[in-house]
């Protein structure tokens, strides 16, 4: 959630940035906007693949410290 609000922000800071007395090219600064907001939703993706990855890793290794332990109660 920490980068979507941080993509807003800075899309938000791009746009209000372009509205100064300064004459700038309304393509480039989409070109950039777009190429920054890719950028960070590549970035959230891959923090979100990590954090499942992590999760799981973690879930695999809860279940199986729990079986093993019921097993040995169970013996």
């Amino acid at each position: 959630m920490k980068k979507v609000f941080a993509i807003f922000a800075i899309a938000g800071l791009m746009a209000t940035a372009s509205c100064g007395n300064k004459e700038v090219k309304e393509e480039t600064t989409e070109i950039e906007v777009v190429e920054t907001v890719e950028t960070a939703t590549e970035d959230a993706v891959e923090a979100t693949e990590e954090t499942v990855e992590d999760t799981m890793e973690q879930v695999e290794e809860t279940v199986e410290e729990t079986v093993e332990t019921t097993t040995e109660e169970a013996k």
